[in-house]
């Protein structure tokens, strides 16, 4: 008996985990592009997979311990499916990468990302969404991805919004990286973050 277009994409998914978040690209080799898309929505309304956006899956994980039901799949998965599927580069900005450092608490309703790619939002769930802003590709030359992340969370954050707070858990994340950035990547910093690396590490 051969085996439906919505059974072997069942089959797939589950042998790579819940969890897993995927285009509908990784699965056009199993048929033409108008029936992978109705399997997907089938198993979607179904319940069995997660509609996360337009063209973007995930196969949820329960929440057993507290009766969550299906977990909404982090947002670092969905931009790296949509960056993977695009063929574009990408890089946490804004108050996602100060959350990432330490820096703040703050949850924004967009995730903010730099990309090679073009602007664009991906409305996510509830009002919230993925922002993907083009930058120079000069910007995402950084070799040293700490180095990248904490010049693209200080550019977002502002000189004159720097607190002793802020360069005392700079501090904190630098112990952990004990060498210097190398020069190639302190010429690709703003002068003043330079200035701030270079004093934290003295």
């Amino acid at each position: 008996m051969l085996e439906s277009i919505d059974d072997k994409i069942l089959n797939s998914v589950m042998k790579r985990g819940r969890g897993v978040v995927f285009s509908t690209e990784e699965y056009a080799h199993y048929g033409d592009p108008d029936a992978v898309q109705k399997a997907l929505s089938r198993m979607a309304r179904k319940g069995v997979l997660l509609r996360v956006c337009h063209g973007i899956y995930c196969y949820p994980k329960i929440d057993k311990e507290l009766g969550l039901g299906q977990l909404f799949p982090a947002y670092e998965d969905i931009a790296q499916v949509i960056a993977k599927r695009d063929k574009v580069r990408i890089f946490p900005a804004g108050a996602l990468a100060q959350n990432m450092l330490g820096l703040s608490t703050q949850v924004p309703m967009n995730v903010v990302y730099l990309t090679d790619g073009s602007n664009r939002k991906v409305n996510v769930k509830n009002g919230r969404g993925i922002l993907f802003r083009h930058v120079s590709p000069k910007k995402l030359a950084f070799n040293d991805k700490l180095a990248m992340l904490i010049t693209t969370a200080l550019r977002d954050l502002g000189l004159n919004n720097v607190t002793d707070e802020h360069k005392k858990q700079l501090k904190t994340v630098l112990e952990q990286h004990p060498e210097p950035f190398s020069t190639h990547d302190m010429k690709l910093m703003p002068l003043w973050i330079r200035n701030l690396i270079t004093e934290l590490y003295e």
